[in-house]
């Protein structure tokens, strides 16, 4: 075992908690007492205007890695009040990427993309500091296409990204992902209680909690539901679960979110799953093979969602529902029609190898490699 305690990795990111978290728990069981120094650079709220934390704030330090807050300007969606304010940290965001890569003295950065973790991949590589970048997505994280350019090594999860990086320095090697949901079994079998689970990603969606409020006396006296709603509609669906008759009350669990050292424990009770099509869902969709009906966020035409979606669809895994026709009315149909091709779906899946197997074990093999 090779001994890098006197090694330093800075971890960075605009998003990927779970993704670092799957590589940090790999080097620690690999390193043991001789890991590495773990830093995660990143955001400290989710969104501009927030006071809501992080995911990659709140997991990381339960796993020894020292958070460190970077203030970065991003690109918004929408002009608001909050569009001017980030703009302006743009330039404040390279002055504290400067400070955070010279006061920490990391040995390699590895970036997962992101506004945040820009700043940082170039303030790294004018230091010095040799730069990995892991792409999660299946096209291309726009972030990651000019931080490509300051990378020794570009680590892509899926054949598609390749195009849009030098061959000479991509390697695909899949999307890590956490042991615990790896070794998850497959169903191959419906039992007598079905079990629906509905997430929108960490924060929630408020588009598919309002079609699943629309039919959720009927899931309840058929199913039993797993409702993560985000913390947006937690109370309202809470209070929704406390007026519910006794029997249908029994069906439902209710969580504003739900921790990534435990997601495993609840897809291994799933059957059916109703998510957006974030990159890190669809990898656990994948590899648990759970057949799910997929409604990706729709940001433009053709966004980094319809493409994961497009993935899950093409892998045989999922059914996809667009933003602009989900209704509790299209989601009910669907669901039905799910439940009665489940089987079959499992049957065509079942012996089908997911790319992002051991990917945890890939990166850190090539993270080994740069920093002996």
């Amino acid at each position: 075992m090779k001994d890098l305690k006197d090694k330093k990795i800075l971890l960075t990111g605009g998003h990927a908690a779970t993704t670092a978290l799957s590589v940090v728990m790999e080097i620690q069981d690999r390193y043991g007492e001789k890991s590495p120094k773990i830093y995660w650079v990143g955001p400290k709220y989710a969104m501009e205007g927030s006071k809501v934390p992080t995911l990659a704030s709140i997991i990381l330090p339960k796993k020894g890695v020292e958070f460190v807050p970077i203030i970065a300007g991003r690109l918004l969606r929408k002009f608001n009040k909050w569009t001017i304010i980030s703009l302006m940290k743009f330039p404040i965001g390279f002055i504290h990427a400067f400070l955070i890569v010279i006061t920490k003295r990391p040995d390699l950065i590895l970036s997962f993309g992101g506004y945040a973790a820009f700043p940082v991949v170039v303030l790294g590589y004018l230091t010095g500091v040799k730069v990995i970048i892991h792409d999660e997505t299946y096209h291309f994280n726009s972030t990651n296409r000019l931080s490509a350019i300051f990378a020794k090594k570009i680590c892509v999860s899926r054949k598609s990204s390749c195009k849009y990086y030098d061959s000479r320095k991509t390697q695909i090697i899949g999307n890590p992902m956490l042991k615990s949901i790896s070794s998850v079994a497959i169903k191959e079998k419906l039992g007598r209680n079905i079990h629906i689970y509905i997430t929108g990603g960490s924060s929630g969606s408020r588009s598919i909690n309002d079609a699943i409020e629309e039919i959720l006396y009927f899931l309840l006296s058929k199913y039993k539901v797993i409702h993560q709603t985000g913390r947006l509609d937690h109370k309202k669906f809470i209070s929704i679960q406390n007026s519910l008759p006794k029997d249908l009350k029994n069906n439902y669990q209710v969580y504003d979110s739900i921790s990534p050292f435990k997601v495993h424990k609840i897809f291994e009770r799933s059957d059916i799953i109703i998510s957006r099509a974030g990159a890190n869902t669809v990898s656990e969709i994948i590899l648990t093979k759970r057949p799910a009906i997929l409604i990706p966020l729709a940001i433009g035409k053709w966004s980094e969602q319809e493409y994961n979606a497009d993935y899950a669809k093409n892998f045989g895994v999922a059914k996809v529902i667009q933003q602009t026709e989900l209704s509790g009315i299209r989601l009910k149909k669907e669901i039905i029609c799910l439940e009665k091709d489940w089987d079959n779906i499992v049957a065509k899946i079942k012996d089908k190898e997911s790319p992002d197997k051991d990917a945890d074990i890939r990166l850190v093999n090539i993270i080994e490699n740069y920093i002996s």
